[in-house]
């Protein structure tokens, strides 16, 4: 495969089976984040301590409250997704919810979910802050994500954007407070839990 100088994207172009065919053949040892965005394999270092402590900590709690209500299934990052894009995502936090997940095809076990989510949650690092506000935000709302929330670690803000005719749109942001989902309304969520380390 032939990478682009960044060494971050390649330049050629691959389907969901090919980029899975060539996931396949990775070694144990590598410890990146792969996606396919647009066709192109994009690379992703492991992002720190402070982004999968707060990744944990949103997913311990939205989980809490999926599970007590019954409302779906929570997935941390090692979950991808294969959209009807053609991208293979892996956010940092999501949620099926359970309607969503009873229509979709049956799913095999260790491999992608063929869906795209309900909620889907990025949370920024230096090398994915531009790309989770610009490429995959426009992703998401074309294959029908409702709800898409972005959490930046240095500013210490949580972004809520709602989906609207396959559009995002302002985003609400919350630097105090509760954060307010239309997806799941009833989560007990606040900006200090989520920045909290």
């Amino acid at each position: 495969m032939k990478l682009a100088q960044t060494a971050f994207r390649s330049e050629d172009v691959f389907t969901q089976r090919e980029f899975r065919r060539w996931l396949g053949d990775l070694p144990p040892s590598n410890i990146n984040h792969y996606e396919l965005l647009d066709g192109r394999i994009v690379m992703t270092p492991p992002a720190g301590w402070t982004h999968g402590s707060i990744g944990n900590r949103i997913g311990v709690r939205i989980g809490q409250h999926v599970q007590e209500q019954r409302l779906g299934i929570v997935f941390d990052s090692s979950a991808g997704y294969e959209l009807p894009s053609g991208d293979t995502l892996e956010p940092d936090v999501s949620f099926v919810s359970t309607k969503r997940f009873a229509t979709q095809p049956p799913r095999t076990p260790n491999q992608f979910l063929r869906m795209a989510p309900t909620l889907v949650i990025e949370i920024l690092s230096p090398s994915t802050a531009r790309r989770d506000q610009t490429e995959k935000k426009d992703i998401y709302a074309r294959n029908g994500v409702d709800e898409y929330w972005i959490v930046d670690p240095a500013k210490k803000i949580v972004t809520v954007f709602h989906l609207t005719r396959r559009r995002y749109g302002a985003g609400r942001s919350f630097k105090t407070g509760r954060i307010r989902s239309r997806v799941l309304p009833q989560v007990d969520l606040s900006a200090e839990d989520v920045f909290s380390l």
